[in-house]
């Protein structure tokens, strides 16, 4: 029978940090990950029967395939512990932690350590830029574009200006949001910046420089370095341990997977109501499984790679009808304190996108604050909260929802 899946404990790097200024790689970082999941979670490396890595660009940042080893190599504990690298694009970390799920809810293991780790660093920016081009559909799409991913969600921007009309102040709000968010998280990467003021300045050229299209320089996320982990069990390690408390349960997924071409995707639904339907399709596929609604859920991480990708999931899990996410931007309801917080830690623009741990940083957010253990970003009172987090353009996209552990294991 399949078995609940429970997040024992987490742990998150400091996004703001350089790595490659640090003269740390890899191995330093996964060290650092491993090690600090673990005592978060209060295990020991020889009670984790399972590791699932998740990384998306190793070999083009720093040359380093293979990362499913690299937990065995700098952690002597974990040797002989079968170990999975998993890539997704930005959705890499989430799909590490399905295939965690599925290891334990099989029953196949009782214990996983998912980490997620990613170094961009390394190489100049407009290098860093075009490595991240790899996760569209080469050689078919955003060939004239200098920096493809600002290209690619202009083109979603654009499409909600076809369909219902689009004001950039409703994306200006989403970034400066974000960015008030991200200064309450010790862990944020843009936490010490000094952002203009996005409401009278964001259409400035001079003070937020045009990327590509409709995209400004504060509309997009960061360059990172950094990691996350979480070690997930099953019931029967909770049976045989009574005294382990968890930080959350695991209450439902959703997962769905389409074409890596964005212009398949826009011409497919072109006439539908919802621009990406299968991103809505994912979301409530975890609602469904969880038995839940969108009113149950007390907050959610979503993922902002790009303001358009933010105001995209407004409309999409619910909290408006179709092309009506201004509303929600305008009543103050994606705020801490609204009816529906949205990236309470900052989101990936304000607290930073460490491509291959996003998601599993998403999942860590979501059971800090159901735990109350979020700090001066918690939510109060919050006892649900989800996740939603996609690769490329929207082409793999996975959500989670995670309940609190107060609530019976």
């Amino acid at each position: 029978m399949a078995s609940n899946v429970w997040i024992l404990g987490g742990y998150q790097s400091d996004f703001a940090r350089n790595l490659t200024r640090e003269s740390r790689d890899f191995a330093d970082l996964t060290t650092e990950v491993v090690d600090l999941t673990l005592s978060a979670s209060m295990i020991d490396a020889a009670d984790i029967d399972v590791v699932h890595v998740a990384n998306a660009f190793g070999e083009m940042f720093a040359r380093q395939g293979h990362l499913g080893a690299m937990p065995a190599t700098v952690h002597d504990g974990l040797w002989d512990t079968p170990a999975t690298r998993h890539e997704a694009a930005c959705a890499s970390g989430s799909v590490a932690a399905l295939a965690a799920i599925a290891d334990l809810r099989a029953g196949n293991y009782r214990t996983a350590l998912v980490v997620g780790v990613e170094l961009e660093k390394t190489v100049p920016g407009d290098v860093a830029a075009a490595h991240l081009g790899a996760a569209a559909w080469t050689g078919h799409e955003a060939e004239d574009a200098t920096y493809v991913w600002p290209s690619m969600f202009s083109r979603v921007a654009d499409e909600y200006d076809r369909r219902f009309g689009l004001d950039d102040a409703h994306l200006h709000a989403i970034a400066a949001l974000n960015f008030a968010n991200a200064k309450r998280n010790p862990n944020a990467q843009t936490r010490d910046w000094a952002v203009p003021d996005l409401a009278t300045q964001g259409s400035d050229d001079a003070v937020n420089p045009p990327t590509e299209g409709r995209i400004r320089r504060y509309d997009c996320s960061q360059m990172t370095d950094g990691g996350a982990g979480v070690v997930l069990v099953n019931e029967d390690f909770l049976r045989d341990h009574p005294g382990v408390r968890p930080i959350g349960l695991i209450e439902g997924w959703g997962h769905r997977t389409v074409g890596l071409g964005l212009q398949q995707k826009l011409d497919r639904d072109a006439a539908g109501p919802y621009v990406l339907p299968h991103v809505r399709g994912a979301v409530y596929d975890a609602f469904g499984r969880a038995g839940v609604r969108l009113d149950d859920l007390d907050g959610i991480e979503v993922h902002d790679c790009f303001t358009p990708s933010e105001y995209l999931a407004i409309d999409h899990i619910g909290l408006t009808g179709p092309g009506e996410s201004w509303k929600a931007i305008e009543n103050g309801e994606i705020e801490i304190g609204g009816r529906l917080p949205i990236n309470p830690s900052g989101g990936l623009i304000g607290g930073g996108h460490p491509v291959g741990a996003s998601g599993i940083r998403m999942m860590l957010d979501a059971a800090k604050q159901v735990s109350d253990l979020a700090g001066d970003y918690q939510v109060d009172g919050a006892r649900r909260f989800g996740t939603l987090n996609f690769g490329g353009s929207t082409a793999t996209t996975v959500s989670f929802v995670i309940r609190s552990a107060d609530d019976g294991y």
